[in-house]
């Protein structure tokens, strides 16, 4: 508590001295983690951090913490994946259990959609009654949908609401931690292996994340599956989480794919585009500049960044990170088209009504959806292409930017010009109207 105080009132120094949008880029998810008498460790959220307020920013730092604290410190920087390693220490031969848990992830900032909405209500389920229903709980989807906040997320409120013991752990510091044992000397190796049963089996929610790295170490397989039968065995929680269902971990061992199979599996599918609209929502709210965010650059985003909240997160930073570096230049959808177009690649398809519109365009005129939004230009392709967009944008609302997006990249210029041509034939011909009226009443 008293280093948030510190923090607390360094910030409030800091943001007098810089920009708001450099504050909010550099300093606002920062916190102090240690003090000693030369140093101060800081917390930041992401390897760019480190190396630009190292660089740009230390001797504002220095000079700004100097204010607060009375004295003089040299400043190091961790990422938050650098400081959640958790550890059992002796001091004084009485052990400190860290739990491991980041207290930022809970339920109440667990966003939730259609996609997730069945993971977060079991989560809660079983972090009301943990031991007892669901056990083990076990969690899949690919890298980046937030398994891990819920993980933390079902820690912190057990944590928060009994005097349980609740560890997090990595699979790959299970195995470091197995492995150590064998590192230390024959006269040390009785009490290394105590400290490890107690770590691991004197607690009451175990959680593993990532445990697919455990096909890789067979021999840890085995104190795995002693530690899962100690802790069921006496109804304790068991957590796992992984990037494949239980049932395609091939290289595990059968007896361990069978436990993970006695509780419940459920798996966390890619976000929609509504759920990533509204993780960016959040975002931007947290940080206090929703003001600064026009909407179609946040719908540019979500439309291209479909598979990996991570990546979505990473792709708002950039663009912030972007107009900082640009003089703190207004957030426009040009800006973060340019600011982009390296980390999102091609513009990718994500919205199921404008996939709808393309595919039944391209049925009516015997062309494929791929060729609606190729660089090609026949006319018996350009035509089709123009008449999509033209419903995109007056029957979808959709805006230039994101029909430019959806359509392989195109320039919302090009999108205004297809848009207009289409407007100008309507006045025109009847029988193009029928026509279009037709493929809109087939969008469901």
């Amino acid at each position: 508590m008293e280093y948030n105080n510190i923090w607390k009132a360094f910030l409030e120094k800091v943001k007098l001295k810089v920009k708001p949008v450099l504050f909010q880029t550099w300093f606002q998810d920062t916190k102090l983690i240690k003090l000693t008498d030369d140093y101060a460790v800081v917390e930041v959220p992401l390897d760019v951090h480190k190396k630009h307020l190292k660089e740009n920013y230390n001797d504002l730092i220095k000079e700004t913490f100097m204010e607060v604290s009375g004295s003089i410190f040299n400043f190091e920087y961790v990422t938050e994946e650098e400081n959640r390693e958790p550890v059992i220490n002796t001091e004084n031969n009485e052990a400190i259990f860290e739990s491991g848990l980041d207290t930022k992830y809970t339920f109440e900032n667990f966003i939730s959609g259609e996609s997730n909405k069945f993971a977060k209500a079991i989560g809660v389920a079983v972090a009301e009654k943990p031991g007892s229903m669901y056990n083990p709980l076990f969690i899949y989807g690919n890298s980046g949908l937030g398994k891990t906040h819920l993980m933390h997320a079902i820690g912190n409120y057990i944590t928060s609401t009994s005097n349980k013991k609740v560890l997090y752990v990595t699979s790959e510091k299970f195995v470091d931690d197995f492995l150590n044992i064998y590192r230390k000397g024959e006269n040390s190796n009785f009490k290394a292996v105590e400290n490890f049963k107690n770590k691991y089996r004197n607690i009451d929610v175990l959680m593993i994340d990532d445990i697919q790295y455990l096909e890789i170490a067979s021999k840890t397989q085995q104190e795995f599956f002693n530690t899962f039968n100690e802790l069921h065995t006496n109804n304790k929680q068991i957590i796992i989480s992984s990037d494949r269902s239980p049932d395609d971990l091939k290289k595990l061992e059968e007896r361990l794919r069978t436990r993970f199979n006695w509780g419940l599996t459920i798996d966390i599918l890619p976000p929609d585009f509504n759920l990533r609209m509204a993780i960016l929502d959040k975002k931007v709210e947290a940080q206090g500049i929703s003001n600064m965010v026009p909407n179609e650059v946040k719908e540019y985003i979500a439309s291209n960044c479909t598979t990996d909240i991570r990546k979505l997160e990473g792709a708002l930073t950039r663009v912030f990170a972007y107009a900082t570096i640009m003089n703190g230049s207004e957030i426009t959808i040009e800006l973060a088209i340019e600011a982009l177009k390296d980390y999102i690649g091609k513009a990718v398809l994500t919205k199921n009504k404008i996939e709808q519109v393309i595919a039944l365009v391209a049925n009516n005129y015997n062309i494929t959806p791929e060729d609606i939004i190729s660089k090609k230009r026949l006319k018996k392709i350009a035509v089709p292409r123009q008449i999509a967009m033209y419903i995109c944008r007056y029957h979808l609302k959709e805006s230039l930017p994101k029909i430019g997006s959806a359509f392989g990249g195109k320039d919302h210029t090009t999108v205004m010009h297809s848009v207009n041509k289409i407007k100008d034939e309507l006045k025109k011909d009847k029988n193009l109207e029928i026509e279009i009226s037709k493929i809109i009443n087939q969008i469901k």
